[in-house]
């Protein structure tokens, strides 16, 4: 008999921003059950259901762990319902209007050799707390056995049924948009759903091979592709994900990506949204906007945006929040068009990209983007970077702010240190540089902020460079 706290614990596996992440061989068909035990366990007296539901993405390890999933499941005496390789927000949405919980097999963005678990209640994503009571519990549980997987699609047409019902069926006539499928979840969605709205789809470099797509970090060769792509077909839009479909990854009619938080801003601005919850990462430009009732800023992760929903509804009727990853979480009904648009509080892509292309219809995505006051934010990471390694360089910053931004080659001072999340510290310039260690791969983020995007970029480059030379 095995205990679900002491499997975890010698797993190794830890929770990130957003879902449980490890290395693919810590993920053991008992590690698996661990968790799904140790979750269920936890919520089974809190909401009365009988099924969870379970999907996965399109890394290879991801449907032996579904497996692994789904016994521990039924040994608990549970259904168990597998909608296979579909986005995160499909099966968040669908486990929803049922009223039962979910489990997502999905490492997201981190690279190739490490996996994860994202958690769902029937009220939503799990919280901070839960997760600590997750890692706690000592549920006792025999070796899950493996057995095959039936697929229900039913959550996939729900989520399509969410967006094509909203809108009118030639909103994107006359719109030519590339989708960049590379290994996304939703990559045998979204050609669909684009096409039911009237847009003409051209597909773009699928893949069998899992592409880490990194929506806050995207290569060099990422941007040089969209370039190419906008020009080669002619296209209004491109649209993307990370690799479980719940970041957004979207270019301009000149084939420029969209910083998420500024696709974050824009859907908001479109939506009449009124009150918003950002992590602190996010570009200024939002808080000062006069289009929002308030706006709240957060450590960095879709748990603490949810978490300020809580405070948000007590004041305000439509709130939502986003992150620089371009994620966009909906935190109550929303009327589009006449519609009811139910909340959805996790990360969401295809909400956000549906009203840009609503908002810029007539004169384009770019004119949109130029018409926001020009602060320009960027951000990229180092990794393999050792975690200690990242919290020894924010400890030396907090206790000496200006010596380490002389260390990193500034010759200015220090106008004030913001430490919610991470080291950032906003310089008598105005440029803003923040560092952070990424909560689910060791890899160090750095988040710059100026009034130019080339300078925003020297920053970023500068330091990371800088900071690998650091005596800690």
């Amino acid at each position: 008999m095995l205990v679900s706290n002491q499997v975890i614990a010698e797993s190794c596996i830890q929770f990130g921003t957003s879902g449980a992440r490890g290395l693919v061989e810590q993920f053991t068909p008992a590690a698996c059950a661990a968790f799904a035990h140790s979750f269920i366990s936890g919520i089974k007296s809190q909401f009365d259901f009988n099924t969870v539901a379970v999907a996965i993405d399109n890394r290879p390890s991801s449907p032996a762990m579904a497996q692994a999933t789904i016994s521990a499941i039924e040994a608990m005496g549970f259904d168990a319902v597998y909608y296979g390789v579909i986005p995160t927000p499909a099966l968040a949405y669908s486990a929803m209007q049922d009223g039962i919980p979910c489990i997502m097999i999905t490492g997201s963005h981190i690279p190739f050799d490490r996996n994860g678990i994202k958690f769902y209640r029937p009220d939503g994503e799990i919280t901070k707390a839960d997760e600590q009571a997750i890692l706690n519990a000592e549920v006792a549980f025999e070796e899950p056995k493996l057995s095959e997987l039936k697929v229900s699609d039913k959550a996939a047409k729900q989520y399509v049924r969410r967006y094509t019902d909203l809108f009118d069926a030639q909103l994107l006539s006359g719109k030519r948009i590339g989708i960049y499928e590379h290994s996304s979840a939703g990559r045998d969605l979204y050609q669909g759903l684009f096409e039911a709205l009237g847009a003409e789809v051209v597909s773009l470099e699928r893949t069998d091979e899992f592409v880490p797509i990194d929506t806050e970090a995207v290569a060099e060769v990422d941007k040089a592709k969209a370039r190419a792509w906008s020009s080669e077909h002619n296209l209004d839009f491109i649209f993307s994900t990370d690799g479980d479909g719940d970041r957004p990854l979207v270019a301009d009619e000149n084939g420029e990506w969209l910083r998420g938080d500024i696709l974050g801003l824009l859907c908001a601005q479109e939506m009449g949204i009124e009150a918003l919850a950002i992590p602190v990462s996010c570009n200024t430009i939002i808080e000062q906007s006069s289009a929002f009732k308030a706006v709240s800023k957060t450590k960095i992760g879709s748990p603490y945006v949810i978490a300020e929903f809580e405070v948000l509804s007590k004041k305000y009727n439509r709130i939502a929040g986003f992150e620089a990853n371009g994620g966009f979480l909906l935190g109550s009904d929303a009327e589009i068009n006449g519609q009811t648009l139910k909340a959805l509080p996790t990360r969401d892509a295809v909400l956000p990209a549906l009203m840009l292309l609503s908002a810029g219809k007539d004169a384009g995505i770019a004119k949109l983007v130029n018409e926001l006051p020009q602060r320009f934010s960027h951000s990229d990471r180092i990794q393999n970077f050792a975690t200690e390694n990242s919290l020894a360089i924010l400890a030396k910053g907090k206790a000496n702010p200006q010596g380490l931004i002389e260390e990193l080659g500034f010759n200015e001072s220090v106008d004030c240190v913001n430490t919610t999340d991470g080291l950032r510290i906003t310089l008598s310039s105005g440029d803003i540089v923040h560092l952070r260690p990424s909560g689910n791969a060791p890899e160090l983020r750095c988040y710059a902020e100026s009034d130019t995007m080339l300078q925003a970029s020297e920053i970023v480059s500068s330091v990371l460079a800088k900071v690998q030379t650091l005596q800690l």
